[in-house]
């Protein structure tokens, strides 16, 4: 999971104008199912007698591996134990740098059923809500990572014991995870005790933020498992506040931190069946959002502040307000000129062009209301579109 302070941005509607940086090449990661793949490994090793690696392959689920380093490594009683430390690379999230660890030990080959059965140790998380990947009691590791440490493990067996049946036990464990998950969106899913063990590919890649997408998937599962038809999206933790306060009677499942992913979270909610959707945000990412951005991050493009000035003189007939707003700085700027100026209806305008822009994205079903705040949490604008799913 991403920090919060990453994963849901602090609104940054101050993007100044400027040339674009040149970019370096980005520095590939891996997920923390890779991670505690690559420990299994180690500590298999470990539990057979052979010499551990210094690095260890763990296979990647679309085929190929990966060369992961082994940061420790050793007996405890009759389990093998080893730990790797997670890299995100370049797109460093909450478990970068953290110490991911396995326990293996034999167990009965069982005559049928799995041969490999999977634990959560501490630092594990604990599903306790429906509607995620991992069923409700289970420890939160995914699907592909769970496959990934099984047939890593088998691989490895198979080279050392082969012919020789199959039964080992496994704990994933993550030294500082309950820690950590306190940064992360865990608490809101209803995983308690620590992070999640994830990976869709393997692969961490820098700014793809597949994790967050995923994410927001997850917590619109959780929400529509908890039998909630209204979802409220945020685009980071201080318009969430703001939202929340506006929308008391909401269940906290309902409330989910979309960050910079408009287009995408209005799909998703759309899709699932959601009846009426809220979304709130500063003016900022609002009149990005009417100038049709569907993912608002500064490296996406910045406001047309000078678009916003031709509109202002065209409601207001105001050339030298216009030209004050068309040369701010910031989208913040510009909204305390419009302010200050009693030019409401310009700020109405771009709230108008945001709620057809979550039209656009949602589809003509569900309701959808669009809440535009100040950046002291009052609201500045609040318009409805009813839905076909009301009608």
């Amino acid at each position: 999971m991403k920090k919060l302070s990453k994963n849901s941005p602090a609104d940054a509607d101050d993007e100044f104008i400027r040339p674009p940086r040149p970019r370096k090449e980005l520095r590939q990661g891996f997920a923390t199912g890779t991670a505690a793949a690559a420990a299994a490994l180690g500590a298999l090793y470990e539990l057979l007698g052979r010499p551990c690696p210094e690095t260890v392959e763990a296979p990647l689920p679309g085929g190929g591996s990966l060369s992961i380093a082994v940061q420790r490594h050793g007996l405890d009683g009759h389990r093998g134990e080893a730990v790797v430390v997670k890299d995100a690379g370049d797109d460093p999230d909450v478990t970068h740098g953290a110490e991911i660890g396995a326990r293996v030990w034999r167990r009965e080959p069982p005559a049928a059923g799995e041969a490999i059965t999977l634990a959560g140790g501490e630092g594990v998380g604990r599903v306790t809500k429906p509607g995620l990947p991992v069923a409700v009691g289970e420890p939160a590791i995914n699907p592909v990572p769970r496959r990934m440490i099984r047939q890593g493990l088998r691989q490895v067996w198979d080279e050392i014991c082969p012919g020789e049946p199959l039964g080992l036990g496994v704990e994933i464990f993550v030294p500082r995870g309950e820690e950590l998950a306190r940064h992360t969106l865990n608490p809101r899913l209803g995983i308690v005790g620590g992070i999640s063990i994830l990976g869709t590919t393997g692969l961490v890649k820098p700014f793809s933020h597949q994790a967050y997408r995923a994410t927001i998937a997850a917590s619109l599962r959780v929400a529509r498992a908890a039998g909630l038809s209204h979802i409220a999206f945020s685009t980071g933790g201080k318009s969430e506040g703001y939202l929340q306060a506006q929308l008391p009677g909401l269940a906290q499942e309902a409330f989910v931190q979309m960050g910079d992913y408009v287009r995408f979270a209005l799909k998703v909610a759309a899709g699932m069946g959601f009846a009426e959707i809220t979304a709130g945000a500063f003016f900022g990412k609002a009149l990005k959002m009417a100038q049709g951005f569907g993912h608002t991050h500064a490296s996406k493009g910045l406001a047309d502040l000078k678009a916003l000035g031709r509109r202002t003189r065209e409601l207001t007939g105001d050339a030298a307000l216009a030209g004050a707003v068309a040369g701010a700085n910031t989208a913040r700027q510009a909204l305390e000129i419009l302010s200050a100026a009693g030019a409401g209806g310009v700020v109405a305008q771009v709230g108008a062009g945001m709620l057809a822009a979550l039209r656009d994205y949602a589809g003509p079903g569900p309701g959808l209301t669009a809440v535009m705040f100040d950046f002291d949490g009052s609201p500045l604008w609040r318009g409805e579109s009813p839905g076909e799913a009301g009608a």
